[in-house]
């Protein structure tokens, strides 16, 4: 299989990592013209299965390192399997509830708050697994802890950016809020679950026996199997509008499925990345780098939607402080390796 070894090149793959994730959201803001997000999300699961699937047969069974991909499945036992399956359960309850979250209230709002909270949280769950693996922690804690408190401080510039937003369009501004925490709650441990499940020659913290491939397809078979029973109750459940019946999925047009697809493409690309770099530094910093996504996903909702447009003034000075809370908490991440 091949693998990244290289800290800066590892570096320049967790920032593609953060760009896909950050961008996947964008398909979903097309499909949203003609298209429910349950709907959607059934073609994203998609598009992040056969991404996985691929990649375990191409970059996970070539070159020299480690096991091949059918060779590392048939080895591998039954926990280390649950553990990568575990962590795409998880993952898609709370990307489900992102879906929701921004289908609500945005892009710009529903992933800073989500996937900031995600990415926190994720970061302390990923830290306490690789004290445990090392008996100590790697790189330097203060700053990475530094750089948390300034992702806490962008995560409620942005409540505060989405609360005025919302009185001036006379909308009530918790519904998205609760969403994106709940998503954020969910989705901060399926990185660690996946950890978990690798061997520890690959991944500090890893406990099983999985190569990263078979570890981010296992990941990738939790998610698809687990999408069906978490959709259901958003399709009978929905957030917004009337409930969805499964045989509306059958009436979208080739162009709307692809763009899910699309999007699950995208946002799988990013977790190979991730996990082909992973062995390169401790998981804590690593996710911490991966997850940055809300950093982009401001970028393309304020900028390119223009959902803040409505605004009352002086609420671009938080998004820019948003912004910048962000950018100086991911840049001070990057620095804790030392």
């Amino acid at each position: 299989m091949v693998l990244i070894h290289n800290y800066f090149i590892a570096v320049c793959c967790f920032i593609l990592c953060m760009i896909c994730w950050g961008s996947w959201p964008n398909t979903q803001k097309l499909a949203a013209k003609t298209w429910r997000f349950e709907l959607f999300y059934l073609d994203f699961i998609l598009g992040t299965f056969l991404t996985a699937l691929i990649a375990a047969f191409t970059l996970g069974s070539l070159g020299s390192e480690g096991r091949p991909f059918l060779t590392d499945i048939a080895s591998a036992d039954a926990s280390s399997i649950m553990y990568a399956i575990a962590g795409g359960v998880v993952w898609t309850l709370g990307s489900l509830l992102l879906t929701a979250a921004m289908a609500v209230a945005g892009m710009s709002v529903g992933f800073p708050i989500g996937g900031g909270l995600a990415w926190v949280l994720g970061i302390f769950f990923n830290f306490i697994l690789v004290i445990i693996d090392k008996g100590k922690p790697e790189g330097n804690p203060v700053m990475l802890f530094i750089g948390v408190a300034f992702i806490i401080a962008a995560i409620y510039f942005s409540m505060l950016s989405y609360r005025r937003l919302a009185k001036e369009e006379h909308k009530t501004g918790s519904k998205g809020i609760w969403l994106s925490i709940a998503a954020g709650f969910s989705i901060a441990f399926f990185y660690g679950f996946v950890v978990k499940s690798l061997d520890n020659n690959f991944v500090a913290g890893g406990t099983g026996t999985l190569t990263p491939f078979s570890g981010v397809f296992f990941f990738a078979v939790g998610a698809l199997i687990s999408t069906p029973l978490f959709n259901l109750v958003a399709m009978r459940h929905p957030v917004q509008g009337e409930p969805v019946a499964f045989k509306e999925y059958f009436k979208g047009n080739v162009s709307t499925h692809l763009t899910g697809v699309l999007g699950g493409v995208i946002w799988m690309t990013g977790m190979v990345l991730s996990f082909m770099s992973a062995g390169s530094t401790n998981p804590a910093i690593s996710y911490a780098l991966s997850n940055a996504a809300p950093v982009v996903a401001i970028l393309w909702g304020v900028l390119v939607w223009k959902e803040f447009k409505n605004a009352p003034k002086g609420t671009n000075w938080l998004l820019i402080a948003m912004f910048s809370l962000f950018l100086i908490g991911l840049v001070i991440i990057t620095l804790s390796n030392s």
